[in-house]
């Protein structure tokens, strides 16, 4: 976070003062929320009206970002990950065409509504329970613009759990989870925090916002999350969709350094990019999380390679 962050919050913890009605920070902060998710509903309005303009799209994918960091159990560099994603998106070196022949520049491929903006809310005391709540609102304003289809940009892996919990509500059902990552985030609070990045897919499972949680890539775990992963996998049939969620840190450290947690043994690229071309089901939603800015030192090599999977998540998803 932020110094600048950091004051705001203490500042309104210090406005918590007994001679504050608690009702005055409520309401303050209720409208801080209401314009956020204005912003978010009226771009979200447009693209939609655009892409249905346009015609000929059955499901088209649509940017958002959640620049969240708070909740890392180690650095919140994944709090800037959004802007530098979207830079690499477009950056000159390559063209816009994905492996698959998609034309990014076409808006009934790939558009972009920007993001939920977590720290402005968060200067104004708003805890993780409304933060949270607030995502999942943001997901719904996407997906009631048909054919638009969420992709988000993170962010620490906590942003998993809003997202699939409103496209599941959305949706009126679970959905499967494809999670492509070093460590299977499903500890029931770690240290501590019910959301935190490491117990994300926890909240997803005990919510049954997913049927079947299939993990790839997994190298990092302990016993408690050892325990916790085998009691998981009894998951049944019947769902709405695929929702893929790729933390970086899946791959090896050799083609992403850039993330918080580098845990050498990974996948290469080519075989995350071998398991999006060969899945077969319908993906209704995805994310990429965990690229960290501040560990990417390799001329933005990281960041190129969150866009590439984004490229490729866009071109799964829509159609």
């Amino acid at each position: 976070m932020s110094i600048l962050g950091r004051r705001g919050i203490h500042y309104l913890q210090k406005l918590n003062a007994p001679n504050v009605p608690t009702d005055l920070i409520l309401k303050g902060q209720d409208r801080v929320i209401d314009a956020s998710l204005t912003l978010i509903r009226e771009r979200a309005k447009l693209k939609g009206e655009l892409v249905r303009a346009l015609g000929g799209a059955v499901a088209s994918s649509s940017l958002l970002g959640v620049p969240l960091g708070h909740n890392s159990s180690f650095l919140q560099g994944p709090a800037f990950a959004p802007p530098r994603i979207r830079e690499a998106i477009w950056c000159g070196s390559t063209n816009s065409t994905t492996e698959e022949g998609k034309e990014l520049k076409d808006p009934r491929v790939l558009t972009d509504v920007g993001d939920v903006p977590v720290q402005e809310i968060r200067d104004c005391g708003v805890d993780d329970d409304r933060l949270m709540s607030v995502i999942s609102e943001s997901v719904k304003l996407v997906m009631e613009e048909a054919p638009l289809r969420p992709l988000v940009l993170g962010g620490d892996h906590s942003i998993s759990y809003p997202v699939v919990r409103a496209v599941s509500e959305k949706l009126g059902g679970p959905v499967d989870v494809l999670h492509l990552d070093a460590h299977p985030d499903i500890y029931h609070a770690f240290e501590g925090n019910k959301y935190s990045h490491a117990s994300s897919f926890a909240r997803i499972m005990e919510g049954g916002y997913a049927r079947r949680l299939l993990q790839v890539g997994i190298r990092s775990i302990n016993n408690e999350g050892h325990r916790d992963f085998l009691e998981n996998l009894k998951l049944g049939e019947g769902v709405k969709g695929v929702y893929v969620s790729i933390d970086v840190d899946c791959l090896d450290p050799a083609f992403a350094p850039g993330v918080s947690h580098i845990e050498p043994g990974g996948l290469s690229f080519r075989d995350v990019l071998n398991i999006l071309h060969n899945l077969q089901g319908e993906v209704v939603a995805a994310d990429v999380v965990e690229f960290n800015p501040q560990r990417d030192t390799v001329d933005g090599m990281t960041a190129m390679v969150a866009a590439k999977l984004v490229r490729e998540l866009t071109a799964k998803i829509s159609k």
